[in-house]
């Protein structure tokens, strides 16, 4: 099993995402990056299942990397766009990606950081499975449900069988 931890924005987003793809058997919200902290997720994957490359490409393409310090309303360095490495091989891969799709035009420039990881805090117990357990109110139904959407859309077959609708 390899870990992997990205910030893309609020967590209760990412945490939804991660927790449906195939090869994830954990995601955790929390908080890293010493003290100008973001939003994170630690997600625990089988790197036989799915790669730390595919991992990447999900999240490129389920936040907006182009903003700074924003996802949607979500305006602070806390909601910062970064990848946080465990490994130099991680961090050739996030480098990598990131300009694969900086060369594709695939996005304007991409402001996601792409630095060692520091020591990651668990959020409050109310912040994990935000989603799972609060999938009727309005910032779920506006925010996540269309992330999850186009997960579906461009990730069918990397989703979970009991998350695909």
């Amino acid at each position: 099993m390899e870990v992997a931890t990205l910030a893309g924005g609020c967590f209760w987003c990412t945490e939804a995402i991660f927790k449906r793809l195939k090869g994830v058997s954990s995601v955790v919200s929390g908080y890293t990056g010493d003290t100008s902290h973001a939003e994170a997720i630690q997600t625990t994957f089988d790197p036989t299942v799915i790669s730390y490359e595919k991992l990447l490409e999900v999240f490129f393409r389920l936040h907006d990397p182009t903003t700074p310090n924003q996802q949607g309303n979500d305006v602070g360095t806390q909601y910062r766009s970064a990848i946080f490495y465990q490994s130099e091989e991680q961090r050739k891969t996030a480098e990598s990606v990131k300009k694969r799709l900086e060369d594709a035009g695939v996005y304007k420039k991409i402001v996601t950081e792409i630095v060692p990881a520091t020591t990651f805090y668990p959020a409050e117990d109310y912040h994990q499975d935000f989603y799972t357990n609060n999938s009727y109110t309005p910032y779920c139904q506006y925010v996540i449900d269309p992330k999850i959407s186009k997960l579906l859309a461009h990730y069918r077959e990397d989703v979970k069988s009991e998350f695909r609708q």
